[in-house]
């Protein structure tokens, strides 16, 4: 039951290639949901993905229209704004894969229409559902300096945006969540290594309160790697993404005696970050509340994500050399 009604949440994912299909799978199997179909431009994938999971397939989103009550759009990123559009104005609730839009005037236009009909945005920034954040978010109380690493081996995917887009988004959504502060200088280098987009790119960010966060993403590193760690007064934080794995170590000043570092790995109950992200979703939709990643927050981790890109394009057309960090 839902606060739709007696009835179940009626649910479609949009694009089932690599990560549409696990959220049909996560969907399927979900409580007070109704998996009412998958959409790809692929029939055969489409169909193979509705099969296993007990429901119907389609190749036109259209005919969605007036049977669901919210959707999934995990198609590429171009198409992002286009495929959410209708729903949107329709007052249908929509959940949009990151990055939420190919560019900021597309992304500001599914914020307007999402708040002008009363319609549920979502943004699939998964890492903040990840358990090892959210078990670490209560000791964050004031970051110095934060540096991250989202390394990744040459992806067969999403080579249609640049590595920013594609993997340190993650990390700039995580920032923002953290740092309440506007970015006041950014300084970012980016190469283009087996793609004509960056294809790995660090980016040294400021912000009002001081505090600096040091980013660096890649898709051509052998290994996988997706960890960040926050230095604070008195304390350090250490998260490992892919592992769920949490170390926290503090400064402890006893009444008497000399001070000591104490700390080490915390337990973490582990769970998978997609479907703690869906339920988050699915609660919204059904509580009528706003999401925890809305799509003003997509839209603020993309527009920072696009002042990196500028100012990285901005290095490399005076030859690759040093030019001062752009005030914003």
């Amino acid at each position: 039951m839902t606060a739709q009604g007696d009835r179940v949440l009626r649910v479609a994912v949009i694009g089932v290639g690599h990560l549409g299909r696990h959220h049909a799978r996560l969907l399927s199997a979900m409580p007070g949901v109704d998996l009412v179909g998958v959409v790809d431009a692929n029939l055969q994938r489409a169909r193979e993905i509705a099969e296993a999971h007990g429901t119907s397939a389609v190749t036109d989103a259209a005919a969605l229209a007036g049977v669901v009550d919210a959707v999934v759009v995990a198609t590429p990123t171009e198409s992002h704004a286009e495929v959410a559009s209708p729903f949107l104005e329709a007052g249908t609730a929509v959940l949009i894969e990151k990055p939420l839009a190919r560019s900021l005037d597309e992304a500001d236009a599914l914020v307007a229409l999402a708040r002008a009909r009363g319609a549920t945005l979502a943004v699939g920034h998964t890492e903040r559902f990840n358990p090892a954040l959210s078990l670490a978010r209560p000791m964050l109380t004031a970051p110095r300096f934060i540096e991250g690493h989202r390394l990744g081996t040459f992806p067969d995917r999403s080579l249609d945006i640049d590595v920013v887009f594609d993997l340190m988004i993650h990390d700039i959504d995580v920032v923002l969540s953290v740092v309440d502060a506007p970015v006041v200088t950014i300084d970012a280098v980016g190469v283009p290594v087996l793609t004509p987009r960056f294809d790995i790119a660090n980016v040294r960010l400021k912000f009002a309160n001081g505090c600096i966060a040091n980013l660096t993403a890649s898709r051509i590193s052998r290994d996988r790697t997706r960890k960040i760690r926050f230095f604070q007064p008195a304390s350090y934080v250490s998260i490992d993404f892919a592992e769920q794995e949490l170390e926290v170590w503090r400064l402890v000043r006893p009444p008497a005696g000399a001070p000591s570092i104490e700390g080490g790995p915390v337990d973490v109950a582990r769970d998978e970050p997609l479907r703690r992200e869906l339920e988050d979703f699915i609660a919204a939709v059904s509580g009528r509340r706003d999401a925890t990643v809305t799509g003003e927050a997509g839209r603020r981790a993309l527009e920072l994500a696009q002042r990196i890109t500028d100012e990285m394009v901005s290095v490399r057309q005076e030859g690759g050399t040093s030019v001062p960090p752009r005030e914003i």
